[in-house]
């Protein structure tokens, strides 16, 4: 399926994504030292919504999709150098309002649970 949206997103910060369908996504991301907030090497919790988030936008797929807000918990830490995938599912449609869940994991460990509400605008959000 082709991606419509946050075509221009930087995939190294908020991942690549793997898998898409109607209304599913699949993105992965591999953290860096660019993302840490300390010496043993905690990755920044905004990467990691970021990935979430990247999904959700996925899921939706539609160039005027804008998040209008999030339901989120961290887990577990993650650290430089882990792999992440972040796994996204609409789970409610009203109109332009769509509900998404997203799962991030590192290998067989939820680390981060969120809850998107995305609209699908009917122009670009800067041309409103």
């Amino acid at each position: 399926m082709e991606i419509k949206t946050h075509t221009k997103i930087d995939q190294r910060l908020c991942g690549i994504p793997d898998q898409t369908a109607d209304g599913n996504s699949s993105v992965t991301m591999e953290t860096s030292a660019d993302m840490t907030v300390d010496e043993p090497g905690l990755v920044h919790g905004g990467f990691i919504f970021g990935l979430a988030d990247h999904a959700a936008m996925i899921a939706v797929n539609d160039p005027y999709v804008v998040l209008g807000g999030a339901e989120t918990r961290f887990l577990k830490p993650v650290k430089v150098g882990d792999t992440v995938v972040a796994s996204a599912r609409t789970i409610e449609v009203k109109g332009k309002k769509h509900i998404v869940a997203a799962d991030v994991t590192r290998g067989d460990d939820l680390v981060f649970q969120g809850t998107f509400t995305c609209f699908v605008l009917d122009k670009h959000v800067l041309d409103i």
